[in-house]
């Protein structure tokens, strides 16, 4: 992700733009992509619990792909974009500060970088992720929201489905998104990978 801003609309798909880090010459393997049977059919993995009041996400938690990095929040770009997250710290992800907040009912929206110019960055393995996985979000209120993966997919970045993803939900639920697909030097990354994920645990301060 890097030198372009998000593709999407609206609220923006969150396409996390060219890849700095292959760009700038990194070892050319791709980041792992979904597998066709971790697919999203819009049905939860397991029970869900219920929402808590909305408070901002402070850090993120992967423990299958040894991820734990700090939560900035996020705004739109002048053509209602979503901005991408600061590329100084390729181990920092971004919160939609004008949605659901994770925990919360919603789907609240969590993007990172899958590369800088520095190498791979805090998204990079998103693509690995399965179903029954467990994400971890600790908040501003200092409590803990858990989220179980329902599914991993990835899109062509002019065929995002902007309802699929940012549709409302009456629950508690959980979108990560990075960059994915097929990647040129010429046009960067050509897709977006997004984890979909629902609350089934929650520990309050």
């Amino acid at each position: 992700m890097g030198e372009r801003a998000w593709g999407g609309a609206a609220l923006a798909a969150g396409a996390i733009v060219a890849g700095s880090w292959l760009l700038h010459g990194g070892l050319g393997a791709l980041p792992p992509a979904p597998l066709a049977a971790q697919a999203y059919d819009g049905t939860p993995v397991g029970p869900a619990v219920p929402p808590l009041p909305s408070s901002p996400p402070v850090r993120i938690r992967i423990p299958a792909l040894g991820v734990d990095a700090p939560v900035d929040p996020l705004g739109l770009d002048g053509e209602g974009r979503l901005q991408p997250p600061p590329e100084a710290d390729g181990n920092l992800a971004g919160w939609y500060r004008s949605g659901a907040a994770p925990g919360s009912s919603g789907a609240a929206v969590l993007a990172g970088h899958v590369d800088t110019a520095r190498g791979p960055a805090v998204f990079y393995r998103l693509g690995a992720l399965r179903r029954g996985d467990q994400v971890e979000v600790a908040r501003a209120d200092r409590a803990t929201a858990w989220f179980q993966v329902d599914g991993v997919e990835v899109y062509p970045k002019r065929e995002f489905p902007d309802t699929k993803v940012y549709a409302a939900t009456p629950d508690a639920q959980l979108r990560l998104i990075t960059c994915g697909g097929g990647y040129t030097r010429a046009g960067g990354w050509d897709g977006n990978v997004v984890v979909y994920a629902h609350l089934v645990r929650t520990q309050r301060a």
